[in-house]
């Protein structure tokens, strides 16, 4: 009876239960594979961000730091400084962008050092000639030993110092530290065909010409014109037509590298307006670092994807109109190139000093010791609202577009740029109408050592002097100011300029 009993209820319990049972595998079956469906994605994310870190990785090449002088500028907290080098390396598939021998040696083509300032919104890129006649210290040769110093030398021989195939970048990082006094915090070498994979990856760099131009003008020996390989105006290039774009260097102005170094300015400009505009995502930056990376050589500080990846987001915040180009004040001295005195010194200690070109200051220092309340260099609260007319009190007809974009970068609003009655103005002169003296203080920060007076008539006025236009020799009355001469702020380029103006030097 028992038995019979139990079985009947076990029975009962049996049905009921594997109903239960059922529906409880059922929720758990489906909670196993939502888990199972998350987890699943989250592994194929995760390996998917893996995997093209991995690829990343590979990529990158480093150069033997050994090489590096041991007697180097000190580190600063002023900013960095990144030395970019373009070579004209004929191996890796180079040879059949660029032409030449497979077997010549690495040359650098093309070099500038990269000031990036401490506030993340500043950046300057100057570029130095192949051709200017620099002092070459001690560097290593690829069998251990060490050059002696050489002197009155043009610069891109630094790179070929060794004569070897893939060039020598810590000979031209020292050279690039002896020749400034910054320290150079890392060096990266771009060849043809990274250049190449890089304009494609962005689909398309826009650039323009003075001209049309023609294959003799790319390959001088040529015995005829040859085809046209661009028309004047506008365009957009990428690959090998990019390539060719930053070679032209004869037929356009003087035939000079100069010109064609206002051309490669131009277009790297342009290139980062290109990537900006796209918006940093990783949908878009993956190819372009992909890209890049297969021909990249760097110092061991940026041997890695995450290193590489987490200082391109560090610049990320720079505006346009931040990224400024300039290049080395420089002469000719016969076929080669000499460097103005003293205006590069006043250069390489602007930017030690963490100065913008036209003498602000974007350390970020001011900021931390006014606290939150503090304007920014690119935003300043106190100047919103504030018109300022121009007047240019001198015969530099440079000068009052200078002035202008630096009320401008300050957040003034300027109305009007126009000349002065009278053009010997020796001090510059902030004239302010009834009640606004505060205002005409707040645009006298733009200029040191400028005299504030009131006026009848409202507004305010600047009369620009040549204590301005020529900020390495102030007057008695006045301190030094921080600008640089006008021959190298004067001739700077924005990334916002626009891509048909300033393409040729002669």
């Amino acid at each position: 009876m028992a038995g019979g009993r139990g079985g009947r209820e076990g029975a009962g319990r049996s049905q009921g239960g594997e109903a239960h049972a059922r529906g409880g595998r059922r929720r758990r079956n489906g909670v196993r594979l939502g888990l199972g469906i998350v987890l699943a994605l989250l592994v194929l994310v995760t390996a998917g961000v893996g995997w093209a870190y991995l690829r990343l990785d590979g990529n990158i090449e480093t150069f033997n730091a050994d090489g590096v002088s041991g007697t180097r500028p000190p580190a600063s907290a002023n900013g960095s400084n990144v030395l970019v080098i373009g070579t004209d390396a004929r191996i890796g598939g180079n040879s059949d962008l660029g032409g030449g021998d497979k077997s010549d040696i690495g040359r650098s083509d093309t070099a500038f050092l990269l000031h990036v300032y401490a506030d993340h919104k500043h950046a300057v890129a100057v570029s130095i000639p192949r051709d200017t006649l620099v002092d070459i210290p001690s560097c290593k040769l690829p069998d251990g030993t060490w050059t002696k110093p050489q002197t009155n030398t043009m610069f891109n021989g630094a790179y070929s110092v060794g004569e070897s195939a893939k060039g020598n970048p810590a000979c031209t990082q020292n050279t690039v530290e002896k020749l400034t006094g910054l320290r150079v915090d890392h060096t990266v070498v771009v060849d043809f065909k990274g250049f190449a994979k890089m304009t494609q990856a962005v689909g398309g760099v826009q650039v323009c010409l003075p001209q049309d131009v023609y294959q003799r003008d790319l390959n001088p020996n040529r015995a005829t014109r040859g085809d046209q390989i661009f028309a004047k105006g506008p365009q957009t290039v990428s690959g090998q037509k990019a390539l060719d774009y930053v070679r032209i260097r004869h037929g356009i102005g003087d035939g000079s590298d100069i010109g064609r170094i206002q051309r490669q300015q131009a277009f790297v400009a342009s290139l980062v307006k290109k990537v900006k505009s796209d918006g940093l995502t990783p949908t878009k930056l993956f190819p372009l670092a992909d890209a890049a990376t297969q021909s990249l050589t760097v110092d061991p500080g940026l041997g890695s994807a995450d290193k590489l990846i987490s200082f391109a987001m560090s610049m990320r915040d720079i505006d346009l109109h931040n990224t400024k180009f300039v290049t080395l004040p420089w002469r000719y001295q016969g076929a080669r190139v000499a460097i103005v005195h003293p205006d590069a010194e006043a250069l390489w200690a602007a930017l030690k000093a963490d100065r913008t070109l036209d003498g602000q200051d974007a350390s970020g220092h001011h900021d931390e010791q006014a606290g939150a309340a503090s304007p920014s260099p690119t935003a300043p609260l106190a100047s919103r609202g504030i018109s300022v007319a121009v007047y240019n009190g001198t015969t530099d007809t440079a000068l009052p577009a200078r002035a202008a974009d630096a009320l401008k970068q300050q957040g003034f609003t300027v109305t009007s740029v126009a000349s002065a009655i009278v053009r010997t103005q020796t001090k510059t002169v902030i004239e302010y109408g009834p009640g606004q003296q505060a205002q005409a203080q707040q645009v006298a920060q733009v200029f040191p050592g400028a005299e504030v007076t009131s006026a009848a008539a409202a507004g305010i006025n600047v009369i620009l002097g040549s204590s301005y236009a020529d900020p390495l020799r102030p007057t008695a009355s006045s301190p030094a100011p921080t600008a640089l001469p006008t021959g190298v702020a004067g001739t700077a380029r924005s990334a916002d300029d626009d891509v048909c103006s300033n393409l040729s030097y002669g």
